[in-house]
């Protein structure tokens, strides 16, 4: 049986007619029609979201652009947490830091190489905080752009992640937010789409959480739609 696998001079040919094709103008434009169709307003925006998380067993606490250090600190308070990881040069980690209060939980910086401090990370840190991007409305998750001020550990190590939702950078579809946030221009080093804390089956289908990942995703979703 011959190999039905186009040669590299055929290969070549075609994509030197593709080519000059892009270069004459001849290329059909991109029809994102139905990609457009999903649009909700903005506070459907966060009932979707919020509806689909919810149904892998994400957690929500309510909060305004005022009171969502509190509602964190609360929540640690609440769950007798010794510590909580969080990024000092990222713009939620410092708003955080600047309000919280002494005694209780211990906030850790996340201000080292991971060699340098591996092991309490893997073994020590109860739980984790980071910003995020946006949201995903159609299917309901979070999305995280990881990096020098928040690095991908910090949401996939500790146990329990936390995890700062603005309700106004919610978009209808992945979509739409891969246009919002520029990715069709420029792709990210390092992106995620989260919808809830980790979760396997074995092949009994027995589902077990926080096996990969953490055990569970606690989303502090901020109203700022005024």
């Amino acid at each position: 049986m011959s190999d039905p696998r186009p040669d590299s001079a055929s290969r070549a040919a075609i994509l030197g007619r593709l080519r000059a094709a892009g270069d004459a103008g001849e290329l059909p434009a991109l029809d994102t029609a139905v990609l457009e169709r999903r649009q909700w307003p903005a506070a459907e925006r966060v009932a979707r979201l919020r509806k689909g998380m919810e149904a892998v067993h994400t957690e929500f606490l309510e909060a305004t652009p005022a009171t969502w250090p509190a509602v964190v600190r609360a929540f640690c308070d609440h769950e007798g947490l010794a510590n909580l990881l969080y990024g000092p040069a990222s713009e939620a980690g410092a708003a955080l830091a600047a309000a919280w209060a002494p005694g209780g939980p211990q906030l850790m910086p996340y201000d080292r190489p991971v060699e340098a401090f591996k092991q309490e990370l893997f073994t020590g840190v109860e739980a984790g905080f980071t910003g995020t991007v946006g949201g995903v409305a159609e299917t309901g998750g979070l999305l995280l752009m990881p990096g020098p001020a928040e690095p991908r550990l910090m949401s996939l190590v500790p146990p329990i992640h936390i995890a700062l939702l603005r309700a106004s950078t919610i978009q209808d579809s992945f979509w739409s937010a891969v246009k919002a946030l520029g990715w069709g221009r420029s792709l990210p080093p390092n992106a995620l789409l989260i919808s809830g804390p980790s979760k396997t089956a074995d092949i009994e289908q027995t589902l077990a959480y926080g096996v990969h990942g953490p055990k569970r995703l606690i989303v502090v979703l901020v109203d700022d739609l005024a």
